[in-house]
């Protein structure tokens, strides 16, 4: 018999027989990193184990999905669950949370800031800036950004997001009802409002190298998935000789944009300095008033200066904040709009009380007449809940760690928070796919679980721009409901969800707008 048959025969006898020796784990014992507990129960007390679809655990149950079919296996997975749960991947534990409790234990560990594997794939896009980076260099970058989202800072944003917002409807000028695509036009006007807010840069004249940027980080968002879905080219190196052939040319595009935002600002900058030069006293200090607060691209220029971070480092946390504040901001408004569109009887009570605290001229716009919004406040918080920007977030162990729940996590296991689950589990919701802004009132919410709502994530590592998102949606939600009444032009019974870096729909979200008489 040929040599390699019997070698071929040898090894599949012999894997056979591993699986049916660790058929508990469903991954072959040579390459697991159990998972253990303290006491030494049996793992399913604490988290099931779902059987994987090879002998290889569940390695390869997402192989030769789709981002739908992603999205969706998923789900099932966690309802078949019904808790958190345990998946071993390349021989690799992953913690599946589904619960407040544990979203608690684990956002709150002061041991476990460091992102999951995952978010490695984000890498050549955003490099290591505040989302992907850990450690000391995030410490160091979390400290210096905070500031630039300061009420005062987003007091002048808001001045922006209104104008933006002014803008977003001049756009129907003349047209008593108009049917438009959120999808496309809402992308546009949240890149617009991050480059003018955080980066101090209008795009009126860089709008079409606007439009190849968002698109461009679609198709590597497209490559994300790809990667997720298939173990194999999880390994850098593997995945650079074997499936990365397009993704230069999109990345190019990105950091193209990015540094001519920084070019641009750079110019700008040194000419306020220039002018602040030559009216101020020798012994003034011209970069930086220890009163004043600077727009984030600025900040980081500044600290440039005094040696806190390099050119690289710049480009990290423009290619970062950008990113985020223009696609995240634009899925919660996307889902905002067809939310008001679906629920006449939501947005007419929205409506009735934008006109008691919001002059027609907007001129009483600004961060104390929102805060009199507060059913306004619900309504975007409920579509959140439903629709929640970024629907999975994800984080590893460096070191082996003991859990509150007696679970003990081995060095490099992967721990997944499953927000979009969280937000639709009946252990903390009533009717948790039913449209109810009333439940985020004082009176409804008070007896909640503090980690069941989780859009903005929360400890060390909550969102640093999430007032910043709040009043962008909440502008534009006004201005909109002002003049129009949104009507729906969509089926959410027919919606396909996709998984993504952030929540993905492949149905074109469109409304029909009716200008108010």
């Amino acid at each position: 018999m040929d040599l390699g048959l019997l070698i071929l025969i040898g090894l599949g006898t012999l894997i056979f027989w591993l699986y049916r020796i660790n058929k508990d784990y469903y991954v072959l014992a040579f390459f697991a990193k159990r998972v253990r507990t303290k006491d030494g129960r049996p793992i399913e007390s604490i988290a099931p184990v779902p059987e994987g679809r090879t002998i290889f655990g569940n390695s390869f149950d997402l192989y030769g999905r789709n981002d739908a079919e992603m999205f969706n296996d998923m789900r099932v997975r966690v309802k078949q669950m019904g808790r958190s749960f345990i998946e071993y991947v390349m021989g690799t534990p992953v913690y599946n949370i589904i619960d407040a409790d544990n979203f608690d234990l684990i956002l709150n560990d002061q041991n476990l800031i460091t992102k999951g594997l995952v978010y490695g794939f984000l890498h050549p896009a955003l490099r290591t800036g505040l989302l992907t980076s850990t450690d000391k260099k995030w410490h160091t970058r979390r400290k210096m950004l905070t500031p630039t989202f300061h009420f005062n800072i987003l007091g002048q944003f808001e001045e922006t997001f209104k104008a933006e917002s002014l803008k977003f409807v001049k756009q129907f000028e003349g047209k008593a009802e108009t049917c438009i695509s959120l999808s496309e036009l809402i992308p546009r006007f949240t890149l617009n409002s991050i480059c003018e807010t955080a980066m101090g840069i209008k795009l009126d004249d860089m709008a079409a190298k606007g439009d190849r940027y968002r698109e461009s980080f679609s198709m590597i968002e497209k490559s994300f998935i790809r990667r997720m879905s298939n173990p194999l080219i999880w390994n850098n190196t593997i995945y650079n000789l074997f499936g990365s052939s397009e993704d230069a040319r999109f990345l190019k595009e990105v950091h193209d944009f990015s540094s001519e935002i920084i070019a641009k600002r750079r110019i700008l900058l040194e000419q306020v300095l220039n002018e602040k030069l030559s009216t101020q006293a020798a012994d003034d200090d011209i970069y930086i008033n220890k009163k004043q607060r600077f727009a984030m691209l600025d900040t980081l220029i500044l600290a440039e200066k005094d040696g806190l971070i390099d050119h690289e480092g710049i480009c990290e946390e423009v290619d970062t904040l950008m990113f985020e504040g223009f696609d995240t901001t634009s899925i919660g408004l996307i889902f905002g709009l067809m939310n008001m569109s679906l629920n006449q009887d939501k947005q007419e009570l929205c409506y009735q009380e934008i006109s008691e605290h919001i002059a027609d001229d907007f001129n009483n716009l600004d961060t104390n007449q929102l805060s009199k919004l507060k059913y306004l406040e619900c309504f975007v918080k409920e579509t959140m809940r439903l629709f929640p920007s970024v629907p999975i977030m994800a984080r590893q162990t460096v070191r082996e760690t003991e859990l509150a729940n007696g679970l003990i996590l081995p060095a490099g296991a992967q721990i997944t928070l499953h927000v979009f689950d969280l937000h639709r589990n009946p252990k903390y919701w009533s009717d948790p796919d039913e449209f109810q802004p009333e439940r985020f009132l004082p009176e409804n919410s008070k007896d909640r679980h503090t980690y069941a709502y989780m859009p903005f994530s929360a400890g060390q590592r909550n969102c640093i721009g999430q007032k910043y998102a709040m009043l962008e949606m909440k502008t534009l939600l006004i201005v909109v409901l002002k003049q129009f009444k949104i009507l729906p032009l969509v089926d959410p019974k027919e919606f396909v969800f996709q998984t993504g870096i952030t929540l993905r729909c492949k149905n074109n979200i469109k409304v029909k707008l009716v200008r108010r008489s």
